[in-house]
């Protein structure tokens, strides 16, 4: 077969990609256990004989569904259901408005109307009125200010009770429908397939499907980013820039968090999605071919002579090739390649322009992965690499940590490789650069075992945020109309399974080898109880810093504070803007919140047994001190 010339895309990734490694892995082989947390959890096959030594057996691990409190050990009991505990930092004012604005969240009617209801109350009021009306209530709750400064009493009087902020800047623009679907559809379709139709070889999860364009549909807890040009990339990343310097001059050891989606075109990260997944199953052909089917992909390992010979067969290359290029990477040395080294192959340091072809298992033709990138296209990808680098530089220059928030299934695997990237460059000597997962994924286990092999091969430290996920509803949806595997676990508990799974994986890393940290973003009560139990158990202390928790601003705080006053990181996810252009973000959490407190129903009888209190104490004025 010919050679091919390396892509646009394969020659921008050069400075960027430096060998790189999967974030992918195989299925988990999860309980068909209906209880809501794992049975026996499986250690990472991956670890060494030394390691699998030193551990203990497996246990089952299962969090009180019903204790109010967390025994931490004989001497330290953090009460999470003690309302003057958890509302000592709320004048009484603000235990009124969270009762209020809590209760009408529950309230189906009033959340299914709510942007008419916003509409009309603006119109009756006139803009002024109507903001100070919503700074009292919903803003003032879930909101902590207009711009950096604004928020600084917030954070500050958060820190004085133990609380940490990671900072969200949650503006929206607000689009219509139609209008969002057009901008997604446009941005998302590369100009070799508007003269092409149907030549990219595209799979259906990576299809455009406009119908499916207004990706705020189904989402309630996420900003969501449509790509006009690239003014507006660049205006995200003096935002973010902002949001940074802010966090770093008014917090100690914050976050900021940002969204890719917001920094370059989006066929980017679609197609490069598509790249990754296509090239790990092609790997999965390969082990079939050497009668390794059914392997978990950790422990596969490839025979070199047999792969060169398949390879050599497919008509990709011959085998004289094949052997220079495993010679030249290192690769191959001890007769076999596994999933990680298979993956470094992509990267366009190895020079193998025929790697970009893989079989097409319905047609027996070889496909190239990539389609061809116009000269524009290319300079908009490599201009989204360079605001990732520059967010990534500032972040490291300030001190403040850096979030990158997790996205729909089908950008999410150039996501986490780009945030890979950012890892193996800035978390050399502390973890800087942190990825979110999540744990409703049905390979969210494989992804943090394979991110955390190689963060352990490579040196550097890991950081990961753990959630259970924002677009279940919208990825269901998409993946049955279109035809395709849904990505999300079938049941709730077995995502239950999949998170505890995931973070007892990270908890146990933590413990051995001192470079991985983790966010335990939940508002779950079990879920922070289950995690205090095994930091206890695997001697695991607060002052390590390795272990935070997070929770969003205005909801949980009998959680939250009684965590940050026994000195445990933790930190509130503060989002901030104008009250106008967050309006949007204020939608989408009285939504969350509907179904929140609906099964949350002790939160409010905390708020009113604390408002109780403070009226027949003589306290009803109280106001806290820092």
């Amino acid at each position: 077969m010919a050679s091919r010339r390396l892509s646009p895309v394969s020659r921008a990734l050069i400075p960027v990609f430096r060998r790189l490694q999967s974030s992918v892995a195989p299925q988990p082989r999860r309980s068909t256990d209906s209880e809501p947390v794992p049975g026996p959890l499986k250690r990472c096959s991956l670890r060494t004989k030394v390691e699998h030594m030193q551990r203990a057996e497996d246990v089952t691990r299962t969090p009180s569904s019903s204790s109010s409190s967390s025994t931490l050990s004989s001497d330290v009991t953090i009460r999470f259901r003690d309302p003057r505990e958890a509302y000592r930092s709320k004048n009484t004012w603000e235990l009124l408005r969270s009762l209020i604005v809590l209760r009408l969240c529950s309230y189906d009617a009033l959340v299914e109307r709510n942007q008419q209801l916003m509409t009309l109350c603006r119109a009756i009021l006139g803009q002024q009125l109507f903001e100070m009306m919503m700074k009292m209530t919903f803003y003032g709750q879930f909101v902590a200010g207009e711009d950096q400064e604004s928020i600084k009493p917030v954070i500050r009087r958060n820190r004085a009770f133990g609380v940490g902020s990671v900072l969200d800047y949650s503006v929206e623009e607000d689009l219509t429908q139609e209008e969002a679907e057009k901008k997604d559809v446009e941005s998302c379709t590369a100009e070799a397939e508007r003269e092409q139709k149907g030549a990219d070889h595209r799979e259906k999860k990576y299809q455009i499907h406009p119908g499916f364009g207004d990706r705020r549909g189904g989402v309630i807890s996420a900003r969501t980013y449509f790509y006009a040009d690239e003014a507006k990339c660049d205006q995200h990343v003096e935002t973010f820039l902002k949001c940074i310097e802010a966090c770093g001059g008014s917090s100690e050891d914050g976050f900021s968090a940002i969204k890719l989606t917001a920094l370059g075109r989006p066929q980017f990260l679609l197609q490069f999605s598509e790249v990754l997944i296509r090239w790990r199953r092609f790997f999965h052909q390969l082990a079939a071919e050497q009668g390794k089917a059914g392997l978990a992909a950790v422990d596969i390992r490839l025979e070199v002579e047999k792969l060169q010979e398949t390879l050599e067969n497919l008509g990709i290359v011959t085998k004289a090739e094949c052997q220079h290029w495993f010679t030249g990477e290192n690769l191959g040395v001890s007769g076999t390649v596994d999933l990680l080294d298979w993956n470094s192959l992509i990267d366009s340091r190895t020079k193998i322009s025929k790697l970009l072809l893989v079989p097409n298992l319905q047609t027996g033709h070889l496909e190239p992965l990539l389609s061809k990138f116009t000269e524009e296209e290319d300079l908009q990808m490599k201009r989204m690499l360079q605001r990732v680098d520059i967010l990534a530089k500032k972040a490291l220059k300030m001190g403040v940590r850096l979030m990158v928030d997790a996205e729909q299934t089908y950008f999410q695997p150039a996501i986490s490789r780009l945030t890979l990237e950012m890892q193996r460059k800035f978390n050399i000597e502390k973890p800087t650069i942190f990825n979110t997962y999540q744990c409703y994924l049905k390979d969210a286990y494989d992804n943090v075992s394979a991110d955390v092999e190689l963060s352990r091969r490579e040196g550097w430290y890991f950081g990961a945020k753990l959630v259970r996920g924002a677009y279940m509803q919208q990825e269901r949806k998409r993946a049955a109309e279109l035809g395709y595997e849904d990505p999300i676990n079938p049941t709730y508990e077995s995502t239950n399974e999949m998170y505890y799974r995931c973070l007892d994986y990270v908890l146990e890393e933590i413990k051995y080898n001192q470079k991985a940290n983790v966010m335990v973003a939940s508002h779950n009560e079990d879920t922070v109880t289950f995690t205090l139990r095994r930091m206890n158990e695997l001697g695991i202390q607060p002052s390590d810093n390795k272990v935070y928790f997070g929770q969003l601003l205005g909801m949980c705080d009998q959680i939250t504070f009684p965590l940050g006053q026994a000195g445990y990181p933790v930190y509130k996810y503060v989002p901030y803007g104008p009250v106008n252009e967050v309006l949007p973000y204020l939608s989408r959490r009285a939504q969350e919140n509907r179904g929140f407190m609906k099964g949350a129903v002790h939160e409010r009888d905390l708020l009113w047994a604390e408002f109780k209190r403070r009226l027949l104490s003589g306290n009803l004025f109280y106001s806290p001190s820092y």
